[in-house]
């Protein structure tokens, strides 16, 4: 098994290689606005780290999100380009739970990225692999009932300590995190989700409403 797992639904580019065993090579790089220009020289960069060729490379792994939609569509159409190039499945993981399985915290928390717009993309977890709620986009006042004395992780919590006053790092995922947990549940037999986007909301760019079409004549 030769896993390359990416990332781009936060700000963080990330890249990794997992052998099966352990990772092997990883790159991480925060920038919100050039994923499109960060990912592919990330991706080449971790392989000659490894010494390997993209070519000996057997599965992929993406981040699906939740994520803004022009970040996260970048490492699930790379993913999916290479994917079909190689003739290797493309596994999608929740980035939320590539937090929490980084996090690696016994008891119940939080994961909250950053959603903008003064928002967080947040779900509960019983330990850092199980998840008890799906991934949804709320503003931080409308959760502190639904967090309340719980520890949070990830980006979203950091920004808003009144919600979520024990929040505390990773503040953004990692590839390793993603490649690791992918790697132990496809040894466990588990059928990981297929690699589409979890957006939870419309894209913030939209055709403006008094759009005015002009036509030769």
């Amino acid at each position: 098994m030769l896993l390359l797992a990416l990332d781009t639904a936060t700000p963080a580019v990330t890249v990794a290689l997992h052998d099966g065993e352990a990772v092997i090579a990883s790159s991480s790089q925060v920038d919100a606005r050039r994923h499109g220009e960060l990912l592919l020289p990330a991706v080449d960069r971790v392989l000659a780290g490894a010494g390997l060729k993209l070519d000996a490379v057997t599965g992929i792994v993406v981040g699906i999100g939740p994520g803004p939609y022009t970040g996260l569509r970048v490492g699930l159409m790379t993913a999916d380009t290479f994917g079909l190039a190689l003739g290797v499945p493309v596994h999608g993981v929740c980035t939320l739970d590539g937090l929490a399985y980084a996090a690696d915290l016994d008891g119940p928390f939080v994961v909250a990225t950053d959603a903008r717009r003064k928002e967080v993309y947040w779900a509960r977890y019983a330990d850092s692999r199980t998840r008890v709620t799906d991934p949804a986009v709320d503003r931080p006042a409308d959760l502190a009932d639904q967090v309340v004395g719980l520890p949070a992780v990830g980006a979203g919590a950091l920004l808003y300590p009144d919600t979520f006053p024990s929040a505390h790092e990773p503040e953004h995922v990692s590839a390793a995190a993603l490649a690791s947990l992918a790697a132990e549940r496809l040894a466990a037999g588990v059928e990981l989700p297929a690699p589409r986007p979890l957006y939870l909301r419309r894209p913030d760019a939209q055709v403006p409403k008094n759009y005015k079409v002009v036509t030769p004549k």
